[in-house]
């Protein structure tokens, strides 16, 4: 299985140097070779592929004003293309939107594949580098284990980093256990288990806010292409990488419990891009995580050899009554207990819910297949009974 382990490293000044002006050519060539092929589509309606812009890049390495390009290495400027390929082949699939320009100040990477740099005795030295990168260690690569490709990434807070990917031989399947949990993601308890634990959301943005505001604000008045402002906004990418950190830890540490715990997890198949939409709610689902939260779960689980179950996004799970099944017609947000009308049971709101995901998620690693939701009507409710389209109002 294929796997990065991601380092922090601290470079040299001759390092430092050398990196910084590999990942400035990999970001010049990248935007130049999506210029071209920007210009030549809405110009000529001619598509540009990969080999056209390898051989454009040759000819930049010879103009007098792109000389510097032969002083870095040359492998991390074709990566840097292949890039850009494979962004305009998941445009055109419909996978994502149009590749943008790459900015200075949003950090880079350079990536190196086995050509441009060596791999002795532990220690990584990368291609134009006469010493190796001076990593810290925080955990050893699997035994028998070389990397393939070599990553390295600067972040906008000034921060190094290093990936290795590597390919894992390792079985690391975890025994079977016989549990199972649902799951309901929420804002004020970022999960709820089907077990009736909450699991509180710690709000890694809400508690660094004030400080964000304030250092936005001073950048806010710093006058551009100044000194003071590129200080400005290195505090400010600071701020923004504590929070980014705090949430990914409690991430990483909430998803491993689940799969350590649990032999089945349950989970509903949301559409958070949908759901950011909303105004009011949209910073607070943005700090749940909700999308990395189900995306480590999914590899996780992979990995240690568990099951992850999604249900369908339209299962009405708060509504359905856990006791009976009866699905209420409306519960507002702001109802976070409730009362079923036919059998008269209370519930949380969220604990009932999770485990109609955890009843759900059973049928479903039993059918094999997905459940939608029955659309249960009130009684009395009128119902449309005419088929066809709408027709416009007349003006």
């Amino acid at each position: 299985m294929e796997k990065a382990y991601r380092y922090r490293f601290y470079p040299t000044v001759e390092q430092e140097s050398l990196l910084r002006r590999t990942i400035g050519c990999v970001r010049l060539v990248f935007n130049q070779a999506l210029a071209v092929r920007t210009e030549a589509w809405y110009s000529r309606q001619e598509r540009v592929d990969y080999v056209q812009t390898s051989t454009m890049l040759t000819q930049w390495k010879k103009q007098d004003d792109h000389t510097f390009l032969n002083e870095v290495s040359c492998v991390p400027l074709q990566q840097g293309l292949r890039h850009l390929q494979t962004a305009f082949t998941n445009f055109f699939a419909g996978r994502a939107r149009y590749p943008n320009f790459k900015k200075k100040r949003s950090g880079g990477s350079a990536e190196f594949t086995k050509s441009a740099f060596k791999w002795k005795d532990g220690q990584v030295t990368i291609a134009k580098c006469s010493e190796p990168l001076p990593i810290k260690w925080s955990r050893q690569l699997p035994k028998g284990c070389e990397p393939t490709t070599i990553t390295v990434k600067l972040d906008p807070s000034g921060r190094w980093f290093v990936s290795l990917r590597i390919d894992d031989p390792t079985d690391e399947t975890m025994h079977k256990i016989f549990c199972a949990v649902g799951l309901d993601v929420g804002i004020s308890s970022l999960v709820t288990l089907s077990t009736g634990e909450k699991i509180a959301n710690p709000k890694a943005f809400d508690k660094h806010y004030q400080k964000l505001r304030k250092a936005q604000k001073s950048l806010s008045r710093k006058q551009k292409t100044s000194r003071n402002r590129d200080k400005a906004r290195l505090k400010v990418a600071r701020i923004q990488a504590r929070i980014s950190d705090s949430r990914k830890d409690h991430t990483h540490k909430l998803t491993t419990r689940l799969i350590r715990e649990n032999q089945t997890i349950v989970v509903e198949d949301l559409a958070v891009k949908n759901m950011v939409k909303n105004p009011k709610l949209a910073r607070a689902i943005s700090d749940a995580a909700w999308s990395e939260l189900i995306r480590l779960l999914e590899y996780k689980s992979k990995w240690y050899g568990r099951t992850l179950v999604r249900i369908d996004r339209w299962f009405p799970s708060s509504k359905r009554c856990g006791h009976c099944g009866h699905v209420v017609e409306k519960l507002p947000l702001n109802i976070r207990e409730w009362d079923c009308p036919v059998c008269g049971t209370r519930h949380d709101r969220d604990i009932n819910a999770s485990r109609n995901i955890l009843a759900v998620g059973r049928t479903v690693t039993v059918c094999g297949a997905n459940i939608r939701p029955d659309r249960h009507k009130s009684k009395g409710q009128l119902q449309n009974t005419r088929k066809g389209r709408k027709q416009k109002p007349k003006s």
